[in-house]
């Protein structure tokens, strides 16, 4: 065990913890934006994927040992993550490791829960020996420095601690909800709780899970195996492992906060259509919450060589342009206009076309003369020349899915075009 407060505590921490990502949901509250991909694969920010973030925090944090668990839909999850984070050096014990469910403790038996993903792989895990185990969701965006939570972990002796964050009362009935003493201890945990309690002092938030665990790896090995024997048990860390600890064990919560202000951080549960819209325009803003262009903390991921993007045409009615939006490469705006939008790689909009407050995934083609306005448009759709998109909300419903708060998502499936299953 090292000694604590050493110049190198946390970052014999990290070298010591193994991460595993669980990113085999499915996320069917983004309706169609996951009928090909899992959540995590899902794209975001322009050319990102959603996996980007916790995969990022963990190489940021010097934590080098990663195993990404995959269920649902996972072959573009799985392409990315061979193509984009294949540059480690085994030699130095450095790895991202895709652990499939593949019925490794029965014939039958797919991943049932958080808590059973994570059993079902106990074997590879015990191979490789941690001292520490970081249980992450792989499907939220926000920075974090993991090192901090992990050396909490230790100096408090823990045996669990649990990352979390304050949420708004109403919103919390979609998370894990507690309570914790003076010094930090969980004393009590509600799993989507229908009536969530609230914060001392503060009657409009609640202290939620943000779905981010460590372990010390021996109580976790003792508490997997216990909860498996279960057979009333759904296999879950919210609803089973930490309700079943908290009485008996050390369980404490680390509180997620910004790093420089001390204030609440950035972090996002992008797990519906009006959230994930919400959180792709945000990033558009002047002083965004979530900065992208942070050296110190940068966002990995794998992008092809696409060239810059390119404006074409300067004529009144015809100009090539895009105001308060983010463009990425290999987008041609040509002759037509973008406002408060964002655009992933190899979208191409044709001339006299208007583009606002809407969220363009890549190799979209949009024709002359279309108009698209709070919206998001999924990969590979092609609009027809003159086709509109969020002006007439009665015409939307019936083509197209229109969200709770108005954006309307379009796929190539509800165009009536072929279906490209490599997502």
């Amino acid at each position: 065990m090292p000694v604590y407060h050493t110049p190198r505590f946390v970052s014999l921490l990290t070298r010591s913890t193994l991460a595993l990502i669980l990113a085999g949901g499915r996320g069917s509250r983004l309706k169609d934006l996951t009928l090909w991909r899992s959540k995590p694969a899902v794209p975001f920010g322009g050319k990102f994927r959603i996996v980007d973030f916790p995969l990022s925090n963990c190489f940021n944090s010097g934590i080098r040992r990663v195993g990404v668990l995959t269920q649902y839909k996972a072959h573009s999850l799985i392409l990315h993550i061979q193509r984009g984070w294949g540059f480690l050096r085994g030699e130095f014990g450095e790895f991202v490791e895709l652990l499939p469910a593949q019925q490794r403790i029965s014939e039958t038996a797919w991943y049932s829960g958080t808590a059973d993903a994570v059993y079902q792989n106990l074997d590879i895990i015990r191979d490789h020996d941690p001292d520490y185990v970081l249980v992450l969701a792989g499907d939220h965006i926000y920075k974090m420095d993991y090192g901090a939570m992990i050396a909490q972990h230790v100096e408090s002796n823990a045996d669990m601690t649990v990352g979390c964050i304050g949420v708004p009362i109403e919103r919390a009935t979609g998370f894990g909800v507690m309570s914790v003493n003076d010094e930090g201890r969980v004393m009590d945990f509600a799993e989507k709780p229908e009536q969530p309690q609230s914060m001392p002092g503060d009657p409009t938030r609640a202290l939620a899970s943000m779905g981010i665990y460590a372990f010390s790896t021996e109580f976790l090995y003792e508490q997997l195996i216990k909860d498996a024997d279960i057979r009333t048990s759904s296999h879950d860390f919210g609803r089973d492992i930490i309700p079943s600890t908290i009485n008996d064990h050390q369980i404490y919560a680390y509180p997620f906060r910004d790093p420089t202000t001390h204030g609440e951080a950035y972090w996002r549960d992008v797990g519906t259509v009006d959230a994930f819209w919400e959180a792709n325009l945000e990033l558009i803003g002047v002083t965004p919450e979530l900065n992208l262009y942070d050296q110190d903390w940068p966002i990995w991921t794998y992008q092809e060589q696409a060239p810059p993007a390119k404006f074409v045409f300067d004529d009144d009615g015809r100009r090539g342009m895009a105001v308060d939006s983010m463009v990425s490469g290999g987008c041609v705006i040509s002759g037509a206009t973008v406002r408060h939008s964002l655009l992933f790689s190899n979208v191409r909009v044709e001339s006299y076309s208007v583009i606002t407050d809407s969220v363009v995934l890549p190799e979209v083609t949009i024709e002359p003369n279309c108009r698209v306005h709070h919206a998001i448009l999924e990969k590979g759709c092609h609009l027809p020349e003159g086709t509109v998109v969020g002006e007439d909300a009665a015409e939307d419903a019936r083509r197209f899915h229109v969200s709770p708060g108005g954006v309307v998502l379009v796929t190539p499936e509800m165009l009536g075009q072929q279906v490209r299953h490599v997502r």
